[in-house]
């Protein structure tokens, strides 16, 4: 926003980037998720006028060139080079939300409907495993944060030590900082865990395209600055934009909204006067304004849904008062009451295996839910492992700590169910089995979970076989023995042979007892 004239649409795209970035730091209830994919297509859009504006611009100063080479031709060089670079940087950023569609699998939606699938992209697992691992970044996450530096240095170069780019330079850098940021505790975090970690995938998916955005814009405040549409920044208050910062941009209902009012720029100017809709705000209150002029806001926030902010700024500049109108917008949602809880394969938990599930407190990160049961165990990242015990149902409960401090809780009761009966199997077929008493000998029993959510690898340790006329032999291990191939051998064409009493058991799981395994019937052949 540093120098040159902005249309009233553009300073609505500034405003709106500014009001409703903040919300990435806002795990998703249904109405905020919808409002990231709402806001990311308001970016698209203008992110396609802005390739166009920049398009006229490049060709202003193409014109200019031809026309006043001596003055223009070594700019027009600049701004080519300026354009290449950003194009670039561009294409990038569209590598890494294609990423995220794809590795989400929400491409296929987004195609259809021209709309990201918002309350489906509520996890942030694909971002979160490609750029971070413990408390370090991964290669790719580095490589991301090196490409904005690069970005930012390769701008730099083109523009070289001209003190009078140091304005633009300055903007450069505000707008694509990666230093280390506080979290609300004031404990340091590096750039991209502060802005990405554990957010919903639809919230980082739209930060890239305002980070688009941002490239688009700085490209514009270049070629204005080249072409000389800027005016010395100390002339007049004129051209800079009111700005609201919510501290965040979701409220639970009854909450106090907190924020900030500043000018583009942050001028070190003192407001005069600073008022909300109708109500005049105490400039002289504690904190009221800080070191770069931004002036606090606070009311009580109204019903759920988005609600508009107008006010207006009041400067003092050559002995007469300066009104600056500004407008913004914010979102309150419901406080959440209700957890999720579901099981990842199942509506029940089976005894005997280790069942995943995924629990979490809508609009409440990971680290601030606690999940308990009998038998439950924590995986990380919101998953959890189930193994039940006895009885017939296992209760889970939820609790978590909101953003405000406040606690709250939830729970929920699962049927417990055994692992069903087994098939018997030879050489892979059960039921009736017609087989020549040859393959019937080499056969290997088996016994299989027909239709079972987890594929469990069980393990045959015996079995009876009984032909008629002859006693029945018992066998260890999964193979006919020779008292068995004897009596199989006196078996007649159209004899069945009954193998029965199979035992199994669970490999890696010998303490669960399976229910018994039905028995296998095989009609002799020849």
């Amino acid at each position: 926003m540093a120098g040159g004239k902005q249309s009233a649409r553009q300073k609505m795209i500034n405003l709106m980037y500014l009001v409703f970035i903040a919300m990435i730091a806002m795990t998703a209830s249904k109405e905020i998720l919808s409002a990231f994919s709402l806001f990311d297509k308001k970016f698209e859009n203008a992110n396609e006028l802005a390739v166009n504006s920049n398009t006229t611009l490049l060709k202003g100063l193409e014109k200019q060139a031809e026309e006043k080479p001596n003055e223009f031709g070594v700019t027009y060089n600049n701004a080519k080079k300026i354009s290449s670079l950003s194009d670039e940087f561009y294409t990038f950023l569209e590598v890494q939300k294609k990423m995220i569609l794809d590795k989400g699998g929400y491409a296929e939606e987004y195609k259809e409907k021209g709309l990201l699938p918002a309350e489906k992209m509520d996890k942030g697992t694909v971002l979160d495993e490609a750029w971070f691992t413990g408390d370090r970044l991964t290669k790719n996450g580095d490589e991301f944060v090196a490409r904005i530096e690069k970005y930012k240095s390769d701008i730099r170069n083109v523009l070289g030590e001209d003190v009078a780019f140091n304005p633009a330079k300055e903007t450069l850098e505000a707008r694509f900082t990666t230093a280390e940021m506080k979290d609300k505790d004031g404990n340091n975090q590096s750039w991209l865990e502060y802005n990405f970690k554990n957010f919903p995938a639809v919230a980082s998916y739209t930060k890239l395209t305002a980070m688009q955005n941002d490239i688009k814009s700085t490209e514009a405040n270049l070629y204005n600055v080249f072409l000389g549409n800027t005016v010395d920044e100390v002339t007049s208050l004129k051209n800079y934009t009111a700005i609201v910062i919510p501290d965040k941009n979701a409220f639970f209902a009854g909450e106090t909204f907190t924020g900030r009012v500043v000018l583009g720029k942050y001028a070190n100017v003192i407001p005069t006067k600073l008022k909300v809709g109708d109500d005049e705000l105490d400039l002289n209150r504690e904190n009221a304004i800080d070191s770069t002029g931004a002036a606090r806001i606070e009311f009580k926030v109204g019903n759920v849904g988005e609600h508009d902010i107008k006010g207006q700024f009041t400067f003092s500049e050559k002995g007469q008062d300066l009104p600056i109108d500004f407008t913004g917008q914010y979102v309150v949602v419901p406080r959440p009451n209700s957890a999720t809880i579901s099981a990842d394969k199942m509506n029940v938990v089976y005894r005997g295996v280790a069942n995943p599930m995924t629990i979490s407190f809508a609009g409440v990160p990971d680290n601030k839910v606690r999940a308990s049961g009998a038998g439950l165990k924590p995986a990380g990242n919101g998953k959890y492992l189930m193994n039940p015990g006895s009885g017939r149902e296992v209760t889970i409960s939820v609790t978590a700590t909101l953003d405000d401090g406040s606690p709250a809780s939830d729970k929920k009761t699962f049927r417990i169910k055994d692992i069903p009966q087994p098939t018997g199997t030879i050489s892979g077929k059960d039921g009736l089995v017609k087989l020549p008493k040859r393959n019937l000998e080499i056969g290997t029993i088996g016994a299989k979970l027909d239709d079972f959510v987890f594929d469990l690898p069980i393990s045959v340790t015996s079995f009876k076989v009984k032909v008629p006329g002859q006693p029945t032999v018992i066998v260890a291990g999964t193979k006919m023995n020779s008292q068995a191939k004897s009596a199989i051998g006196r078996a007649r064409s159209g004899d069945v042979v009954t193998i029965f009493d199979i035992k199994a058991k669970i490999t890696g799981n010998s303490s669960y007892n399976l229910k018994g395994v039905s028995p296998i019937a095989v009609e002799v052949s020849n």
